[in-house]
């Protein structure tokens, strides 16, 4: 059965990218403003990182296996359209909240939707192009993925700023500016998200068995495949540590360490974070096409082990003397979790069979959202609390990102040296 060319599947792995742009605009737009949230429901740093961590990693822990198993057996993009209308609706909560366990509800919502979602585009989108073209594909979709999290400080703080300075329009809901800020989100999401009732499935490749067989079938194969699949897991995982941790606290550090407000650092956080997402999509999708044609034994992971070793200075971002080297050095961070994320996505896509493609990033997920999203929030503030209390958030940071970025580069190169050789071949 033949794959669509590269530029007939365009404008449906477009519309997958947009999707997951409003997504992670969505799923990071609390930390931007969670300063105002802080002060209008009384919370501390230790709330906020249940609120901004937890909230997000316990349901993925749960349903991102089963939303995995789903999109391995079911139609995709039916599962796309209930997994986007979830985060638009923890968005539109988020707006409503009034108390730490409807806020944690909320963001929980908006987690479950847009991890979810990605593990359906991932696999719609390995079906939508030939094995040597899903770099330049999920390229496309993980720009999206980077749009939404430079749109998470970009957009969400002109939309603080608006409201914060009246220059909302008198009809709109007139609330705290965090507040208007997500229900302003939410509208636009529903908006942005129509081009997906216009998809068809598409047809399943490479299956090693059937997308039906039996689950003890399915477990043999994952298990057979544990030795890549481990580390490979381990070394993502850490990435994530470091850029939840990043994207979580960056906005906090700028406030109490340099005096910054949302709407003063949007106008260049926002852009410095899409350009680094956007370099390095394209490093990612680029190298993991190169690294597959190099015929070197793992070579599909050689950007990743690259990237993962640069990511350990810029881990250290928080603690530098100047505003110009803070955003220099975040960018960096951000730009080389976007290489390994692609990076990691192509392998999934082009080295396991179809029939455990979502099953495998539906674990990862789980995996990342329990320890990246669940353990890094509040490893900073303990961390923190080790260097001096809340003050000291800048140091606590920089010492969480620089330790996971070590782990992530040890793992990336154990996984590259055991990465099997095709998808249906079986591991030695």
């Amino acid at each position: 059965m033949s794959t669509p060319s590269f530029s007939r599947s365009l404008l449906p792995l477009l519309a997958l990218a947009l999707a997951m742009a409003i997504g992670f605009t969505m799923m990071a737009s609390f930390g931007t403003v969670q300063e105002g949230a802080k002060a209008e429901l009384h919370l501390s740093d230790y709330t906020l990182s249940l609120i901004q961590g937890l909230s997000a990693a316990l349901p993925l822990a749960l349903f991102s296996i089963p939303i995995g198993i789903w999109v391995d057996r079911h139609n995709r993009v039916r599962i796309m359209i209930v997994l986007v209308a979830t985060f638009v609706l923890g968005t539109l909560l988020t707006a409503f909240a009034h108390s730490v366990w409807l806020l944690f509800v909320a963001r929980m919502l908006t987690g479950i939707g847009t991890t979810g979602a990605l593990t359906a585009a991932l696999s719609l989108c390995a079906d939508l192009c030939a094995p040597t073209q899903r770099g330049r594909a999920l390229l496309i979709v993980n720009l999206g993925k980077s749009l939404g999290q430079a749109l998470a400080f970009a957009l969400t703080g002109v939309l603080f700023g608006l409201f914060a300075h009246g220059g909302a329009p008198d009809w709109f809901w007139r609330a705290t500016p965090w507040r208007s800020a997500h229900l302003a989100l939410a509208v636009i999401g529903a908006i942005a998200t129509i081009p997906l009732f216009l998809l068809r499935e598409p047809a399943r490749h490479e299956v090693a068995a059937s997308s039906h067989a039996p689950f003890r079938i399915v477990a043999g194969e994952l298990w057979a495949r544990r030795g890549f699949l481990l580390p490979l897991f381990m070394g993502q995982v850490s990435v994530v540590m470091a850029d939840a941790a990043a994207a979580i606290w960056a906005a906090p550090v700028l406030s109490r360490s340099f005096g910054l407000q949302p709407d003063q650092f949007a106008g260049w956080m926002g852009p410095v974070i899409f350009v680094a997402g956007l370099l390095g999509a394209i490093v990612g999708g680029l190298s993991a096409d190169w690294g597959q044609k190099s015929g070197r034994h793992g070579g599909l992971l050689i950007g990743a082990v690259a990237a993962a070793a640069v990511g350990i200075p810029a881990a250290l971002f928080p603690v530098v003397p100047s505003v110009p080297l803070f955003g220099a050095a975040l960018g960096t961070l951000i730009l080389c979790g976007s290489v390994t994320g692609v990076i990691t996505s192509v392998a999934l896509t082009v080295l396991i069979p179809n029939e455990l493609r979502g099953l495998c990033i539906g674990a990862f997920i789980a995996v990342a959202g329990l320890i990246g999203f669940g353990l890094a929030p509040t490893l900073v503030a303990a961390a923190s609390g080790l260097f001096g209390g809340e003050s000291h958030l800048d140091q606590g940071l920089a010492a969480v990102g620089a330790l996971t970025s070590v782990l992530s580069l040890i793992a990336f190169i154990v996984a590259m040296r055991s990465a099997p050789v095709s998808a249906v071949e079986q591991p030695i």
